[in-house]
């Protein structure tokens, strides 16, 4: 039955258990939006919870599975639920500076999670340390400063800068993401497909 199901759903695109998962980390990135925001600075860039639930998406579900929890996350926002961090729609966050980091995060889960792939079935924590970071950092960071370049009067080099107080709760964040993706691995191997 599961072969006969798994082959339908590769002509379809996903599996009944592929959608829940997606459903479920979807949920799990809004559900890191309730603690709030802390805005630092000029930028009104705030401090958000819910990039771990995107670095996790990448790192746990792969590419495919993770960049389409971010897809539908982010499509939610966009019809107006107010699911970002502070009760934000999609849409007003498009409207703001920080649009660069909410389009960022697309990306960011698809490179987390083709190099995670890549690093499977060990993942070995190093090796999932610099993937998460450069995913969660570098990636939603270029695609920030590239919207506050476009959204502000900032130049490239205050752009850029302006990511400086986000970096220790993102290492954090890094981190939290590569223990949890280690033992979700460890526990459920070939979770991510090639």
């Amino acid at each position: 039955m599961d072969r006969v199901e798994n082959t339908r759903a590769s002509k379809v695109g996903f599996a009944a258990r592929d959608l829940a998962q997606i459903a479920v980390f979807a949920a799990l990135i809004a559900a890191l939006g309730l603690p709030g925001t802390i805005t630092v600075g000029f930028s009104g860039v705030p401090i958000t919870v819910q990039t771990l639930g995107v670095i996790l998406a990448g790192a746990v579900l792969g590419a495919r599975k993770g960049t389409a929890a971010v897809l539908v996350f982010i499509a939610l926002t966009l019809i107006g639920l107010p699911l970002l961090s502070g009760g934000r729609t999609g849409l007003t966050a498009l409207a703001s500076p920080t649009a660069g980091y909410l389009l960022g995060w697309i990306p960011a889960t698809l490179v987390i999670g083709l190099l995670t792939a890549r690093i499977l079935p060990k993942y070995p924590i190093a090796l999932g340390l610099l993937i998460n970071a450069f995913g969660g950092l570098v990636v939603i960071y270029l695609c920030g400063s590239l919207g506050l370049l476009l959204r502000t009067d900032l130049d490239l080099a205050h752009a850029i800068s302006t990511n400086f107080a986000f970096i220790p709760g993102d290492l954090a964040k890094v981190v939290v993401a590569t223990v949890v993706a280690k033992g979700v691995h460890r526990a459920y191997p070939g979770l991510i497909r090639a």
